[in-house]
């Protein structure tokens, strides 16, 4: 990585996004950053890799990593979820361990706080969906946490109604060192175009079937063709089990349109002025644990070795 020329005092650095599943840490890092950098959906472990969501500010470059959820791996997939909040963890500079304020405490909770005692971070602590809780209710829940990890800040906070941000924005910067502007300021992520792409269209499928097989999908690009005019997309939906087929494609292919039709519309965004997507939908007996899928799954080429 090529870093760009440093200011005295201008600070920078890597900020781990880390929480349970459905914590709300896409969403916070999407409003964080003012741009969707990660798919939101309404299920649990929709975040699949690790993925940069970059922050320009005159007196700051903040990088978060927004994270897949904290969670036990049951699947090749999962271990390599895992590997990369590790990884995060490893590589950041300050960690936001974002905690849905409006679930009770549970062992999912105590598993990510043991997570945090393995890597010991200066961490801030966001009760995101405060916007949920009675505000009576606020004070025991920041008292119990605080006895739980040294947590540099407790904040609360609602991503989803930019509530409490701008407070958290600023005890991030303020605690970030001195350091180079690591991308240029017209970045806002470090995904290829081919992986927001996937996602784009994984989110559509997600939110479409969530209800029925909301974990199941995967989605390669096959063909990726950029133009001036149109830009062409081929790309296949990855489906573990026959029965699930007809469940992406619908009666009469009427699914399946329309998760396309939504796809193409927000990739338009992406790629204007015009994109035309190809989608198909295969079965792969269980993809979740074949290394060469998980390594397609990866675009850094981080997850696709053993161990």
């Amino acid at each position: 990585m090529q870093f760009m020329s440093e200011t005295t005092g201008f600070k920078s650095g890597f900020v781990a996004i880390v929480g349970r599943p459905n914590a709300g840490k896409s969403t916070l890092v999407n409003a964080l950053v003012e741009s969707k950098v990660s798919i939101v959906t309404p299920v649990p472990q929709t975040t699949r890799n690790r993925i940069l969501g970059i922050l320009h500010r005159p007196e700051a470059q903040v990088i978060f990593m927004d994270t897949p959820g904290v969670h036990k791996p049951l699947s090749r997939l999962n271990e390599q979820m895992m590997n990369f909040v590790r990884q995060a963890l490893a590589d950041r500079d300050l960690a936001v361990l974002i905690i849905d304020a409006s679930e009770k405490y549970g062992k999912g909770d105590e598993f990510v706080i043991n997570l945090l005692n393995e890597y010991s971070p200066r961490t801030i602590l966001a009760l995101n969906k405060v916007d949920r809780v009675h505000k009576p209710d606020l004070l025991p829940l920041m008292e119990r946490y605080s006895k739980l990890y040294g947590f540099e800040e407790i904040i609360p906070i609602s991503a989803l109604h930019n509530d409490g941000l701008d407070v958290l924005l600023k005890a991030i910067i303020q605690r970030l060192p001195e350091g180079p502007q690591y991308f240029p300021t017209d970045e806002y992520t470090d995904q290829p175009e081919r992986f927001l792409a996937a996602e784009i269209i994984r989110e559509k499928v997600i939110c479409h079937t969530k209800h029925e097989m909301p974990y199941v999908t995967a989605v390669l690009i096959d063909a990726f063709e950029e133009g001036t005019a149109i830009t062409r997309l081929h790309a296949t939906i990855v489906v573990e089990k026959d029965s699930q087929k007809p469940i992406v494609i619908g009666a009469g292919a009427a699914r399946l349109k329309e998760i396309g039709t939504e796809a193409r519309l927000e990739l338009e965004k992406l790629f204007p002025p015009k994109v035309y997507l190809e989608l198909y939908v295969k079965v792969q007996p269980h993809w979740r644990d074949n290394n060469a899928v998980i390594a397609e799954l990866d675009y850094r080429g981080e997850g696709g070795s053993e161990e």
